[in-house]
């Protein structure tokens, strides 16, 4: 036997090793529930990650509601693309730009009281089976929003529904609540290479 052939046999004895593992796995794996998720980190793709999940959901025929909470001075790609589904896409842009053009902390609190009180209308929606709250962590680092409160509108929404906050620095609290956390963690960006915000990348 070459070392090729030999090569590819210890290949298939270790995938049927991990198939075994991977398929004990799913069958125990039986509870089916709405899930919260949590995107947060210093690297780029939460809210990206947030809005692949919509796509995958409206694949599905779910209906989806979205708010997001700091966006909003500029149109995104994102909101123009969902806005083309208004019966299956419920896309509220509640912010008025990021925190550092604001610069105005008591309409930034105002703002981000509007945007849950919108967001508390789609977690009591039975109908709504996908809930993102876009820069919600931010809303939260910032002390615009208090976290018990919103912990409690979450966990008491329908059965089904699932949540994805985005935004860098989630709070603990949030995190424990949370059924899955992804980090995203920075390498590079081309911003720091002096490459402006580009249209379909960042926005």
């Amino acid at each position: 036997m070459n070392e090729s052939s030999a090569r590819d046999d210890r290949h298939k004895a270790r995938m049927q090793r991990k198939k075994a593992v991977v398929d004990e796995k799913i069958a125990e794996a039986q509870d089916e529930y709405g899930l919260l998720l949590v995107h947060t980190g210093n690297g780029k793709g939460k809210s990206s990650s947030a809005f692949g999940m919509v796509a995958r959901a409206l694949g599905h025929g779910i209906k989806v509601g979205v708010v997001q909470f700091i966006k909003g001075a500029a149109s995104t790609g994102e909101e123009r693309f969902f806005r083309r589904f208004p019966d299956e896409v419920r896309y509220h842009v509640m912010g008025e730009g990021f925190t550092w053009e604001t610069q105005d902390r008591q309409r930034d609190i105002a703002k981000a009281k509007e945007a849950w009180n919108v967001a508390a209308q789609l977690l009591a929606d039975p109908d709504i089976g996908l809930v993102v709250l876009d820069e919600l962590n931010i809303a939260l680092k910032y002390g615009y929003l208090e976290l018990d409160p919103i912990l409690a509108d979450i966990e008491s929404r329908p059965l089904l529904q699932h949540v994805v906050v985005t935004g860098r620095g989630a709070p603990p609290g949030l995190i424990e609540a949370a059924d899955t956390v992804t980090e995203m963690s920075l390498i590079k960006h081309a911003f720091k290479a002096g490459v402006k915000a580009q249209k379909g990348i960042e926005f």
